[in-house]
């Protein structure tokens, strides 16, 4: 059994070796229960004081994370210095500058979402409730974090966007503003007076509670169409979508009550055949006799 032997010696010096350890790992396991109340605290403090702040919600988030990871990773390395002692400071920065290498490029998508979320919050695009459209996805921003943005679309569909496909791509914000332009084309037959049209359609949106009169209508000839000429009508609502249909079904109620009230014709689409030889035309008593 003298193979046996060196089997022994080795597990004897484990056991030895894990029994000194163990102070140092009690030690390490308070260095992470310290941090882990440090950033309670703090994280409360935080969220305490910014109540009584104005800023965004998404930048009181950025900081409280950015606290966190920051505190963790302090205390994380404290508790491995503790129980590594030949482990410095500088070999473990050292470690982690080439391991950071290897895992940034392991990790690529989830550290561009990382950063391209810290810059959103930071430039304010965009805040909580707004609604916005990028790259044919549409909705209200719910939250922010520092990987991902929620969007709950009108339908109350949620949709998780990556942070880089909104920061990479154009985002139009459709509420920055309270007060909106709308647009909307309408057509009148070619034998109508154009000046009475477009005093018609004025006359018309005048007394629409949803549309800022402050703001004024806009009403412009805009072009021949196959069988109307149209007019692009321009009017400033407020800028959320259930105030977009609102203000668009008072104003098309209301230029099609006041074109047919003055008598000005609607038109619908015309079509002209031409044949290459004459037709002949009968009556219905002709075939009926036939």
């Amino acid at each position: 059994m003298k193979f046996m032997e060196p089997l022994h010696e080795k597990a004897h010096n484990m056991w030895l070796g894990t029994i000194e350890m163990l102070p140092l790992l009690f030690i390490a396991a308070i260095v992470l229960f310290l941090t882990w109340c440090v950033s309670a605290v703090l994280t409360h403090l935080l969220r305490q004081s910014f109540k009584r702040s104005n800023m965004r919600p998404s930048l009181r988030d950025l900081f409280i994370t950015l606290t966190k990871v920051t505190l963790w990773t302090i205390g994380v390395l404290l508790a491995v210095t503790v129980i590594f002692p030949s482990l410095t400071p500088a070999k473990l920065l050292t470690v982690l500058g080439l391991g950071s290498v290897a895992v940034g490029l392991a990790f690529k998508d989830i550290f561009e979402n990382f950063f391209a979320g810290i810059l959103i919050m930071l430039r304010k695009p965009m805040r909580i409730n707004d609604y916005i459209e990028c790259e044919g996805i549409s909705g209200r921003v719910e939250k922010i974090t520092v990987r991902e943005t929620y969007l709950r679309e009108v339908d109350d569909q949620l949709i998780v966007v990556p942070n880089s496909f909104l920061f990479k791509n154009p985002v139009y914000v459709l509420t920055d503003l309270a007060i909106r332009r709308f647009d909307l084309v309408v057509g009148v037959a070619y034998g109508e007076d154009v000046n009475k049209a477009r005093e018609v359609i004025i006359g018309a949106l005048e007394n629409i509670e949803e549309i800022d009169q402050d703001r004024g209508i806009e009403v412009y000839a805009r072009e021949f169409n196959a069988s109307s000429l149209d007019f692009t009508v321009r009017w400033w609502s407020k800028s959320d979508p259930l105030s977009m249909h609102v203000s668009r079904d008072r104003v098309v109620t209301a230029i099609k009550y006041g074109l047919d009230n003055a008598g000005i014709e609607i038109p619908f689409p015309y079509r002209t055949l031409t044949f290459k030889e004459p037709l002949s035309l009968t009556s219905r008593e002709e075939d009926s006799t036939n």
